[in-house]
């Protein structure tokens, strides 16, 4: 009966873990490309930056879109062929410390960028208002691929958190948008 119980027990926990969805989609990050050649961005100023918001694919579970929102993050050390190029992560928001956070509410989803720890590092020439704007546009792309298929519009809200004295200016950052299409009114 022990060894009944014990077989039916795993069992359940086999099915529920092969019942979960596991979903192939693009995500956007804002990378560096500190130790490249390349520019990529255009700074509100007209110049190049070494920086490009890019699309990778990763295979994700979870509540959608927050999930979605959570990757943008993720730890990316850019796949090369020369042994000469050894930089170990060129994600944005992973290099300057830059937390990201999503929720559902009744009116849509709002993410939240924690500027706390903010600190950029010596090797990546940009401000602090660029990495946020290049956030901004991989959370955008990401949403928008993500959107298309839907059939009711999302709106996001973007607020910038964790400000101090020194950082209040980044706080105009936050922006709300409506993804997919608006339904007409009759």
């Amino acid at each position: 009966m022990k060894k009944l119980l014990h077989v039916l027990i795993c069992g359940s926990f086999l099915v529920s873990a092969q019942a979960t969805t596991i979903m192939v989609v693009p995500v956007f990050e804002p990378l560096s490309l500190h130790g490249t050649d390349g520019d990529e961005a255009i700074s509100d100023v007209g110049e190049a930056l070494q920086a490009a918001v890019q699309a990778r694919p990763m295979a994700l579970t979870g509540a959608f879109p927050e999930v979605l929102v959570d990757a943008i993050r993720t730890p990316h050390a850019i796949p090369t062929n020369n042994p000469n190029y050894k930089v170990t992560e060129s994600n944005l928001l992973v290099l300057c410390e830059v937390g990201i956070s999503s929720e559902m509410t009744e009116t849509g989803l709002v993410v939240h960028f924690d500027v706390a720890k903010l600190s950029i590092p010596l090797e990546v020439d940009l401000t602090s208002r660029q990495v946020l704007n290049l956030a901004i546009i991989a959370v955008r792309k990401t949403l928008e691929e993500y959107q298309r298929p839907q059939p009711e519009p999302l709106n996001v809200s973007v607020v910038i958190d964790g400000t101090d004295d020194a950082k209040a200016s980044l706080k105009d950052l936050g922006v709300t948008f409506t993804l997919g299409e608006v339904p007409p009114t009759n």
